[in-house]
């Protein structure tokens, strides 16, 4: 087994929303996109940030005694925060647990060591797998070696992805991912950009191109009224899906905000009031279009 390291955010065991069966999912730090709503903040570098949960701390001095840069005990006054090197001393240090490493460094033979402990839920479920992140393809060598090892085990493998990679880099590794899931935000490119600070074209190259070629793919919409869930944005998105999957299915998740609080461990700003998750009478009825449009909707929540 090769001995590549990757930056890992955390390995969530027990899974039952993200593939078949139970799964536990490796979530990999790093993403290309700043989604406005992103649920995981924590991961948008491959480096280590230091979490400070300021409800837990005492006060006690401990974290500064050990910091290189003598942040003091509050990680969230912005001079610490352009100061803190994510080296996590202070998180050793402190004995309230108010501060957490948000990644965590991992090697193939580590990550595959976990995943053993969990082989009788895999198999007994018919779960396994599932990569995600961050964006698990920027960090495309430990991700292959990864999911050579795991295709060796004879486990299930998933992908959530925002699809935004170069697909003649990642096409061995996605031979190998029995269930693709595919996050499509915004048809609109200009909006797109808006939101998440790139444009969509590269991922609906990608889809197309993988829609082509293949099945089990399912194409995600994180659903958000006031950003992609009117009418026309959905059936839009339902067409592209009609036109370029052999199998097509979607599967509108609902916005939620259950990461704000990582925003205030984190000292960054996070405005609530900026979107609304849809009501159940809404998701019906942008469920019935992208069922008129010739699409199945599946749900995996």
């Amino acid at each position: 087994m090769m001995a590549s390291k990757g930056r890992i955010l955390q390995l969530q065991n027990y899974s039952v929303n993200d593939g078949e069966g139970i799964r536990t999912i490796v979530f990999f730090a790093g993403c290309p996109l700043r989604c406005q709503w992103c649920a995981n903040p924590e991961g948008y570098t491959p480096q280590n940030h230091v979490l400070f949960i300021a409800s837990r701390c005492i006060q006690c001095g401990r974290c500064t005694e050990v910091c290189p840069q003598g942040i003091g005990w509050n990680l969230n006054e912005s001079e610490a925060r352009a100061k803190c090197t994510g080296c996590g001393l202070c998180v050793d240090a402190c004995l309230e647990q108010a501060r957490k490493n948000a990644v965590q460094t991992m090697t193939v033979a580590e990550v595959v060591h976990k995943l053993e402990s969990q082989l009788l839920f895999f198999r007994s479920s018919g779960g396994g797998v599932t990569y995600s992140g961050g964006e698990c393809t920027t960090q495309p060598e430990f991700l292959a070696e990864l999911v050579d090892e795991v295709y060796d085990m004879g486990l299930d493998q998933a992908m959530e992805t925002s699809g935004y990679f170069e697909l003649e880099t990642l096409q061995p590794v996605l031979d190998k991912i029995d269930l693709l899931f595919i996050d499509i935000k915004v048809m609109d490119s200009e909006k797109h950009c808006q939101f998440t600070g790139i444009p969509n074209a590269v991922i609906l190259d990608n889809i197309a191109r993988l829609g082509a070629t293949r099945k089990g793919i399912i194409i995600r919409v994180p659903t958000i009224m006031g950003v992609n869930g009117d009418d026309d944005n959905i059936r839009a998105t339902a067409r592209f899906v009609k036109e370029h999957l052999q199998d097509p299915k979607m599967e509108l998740l609902p916005y939620h905000s259950y990461g704000a609080d990582k925003y205030t461990q984190l000292g960054l700003v996070y405005d609530e009031t900026l979107f609304r998750t849809p009501t159940k009478e809404e998701m019906v009825h942008l469920n019935a279009i992208i069922e008129s449009e010739g699409v199945q909707v599946v749900s995996y929540a």
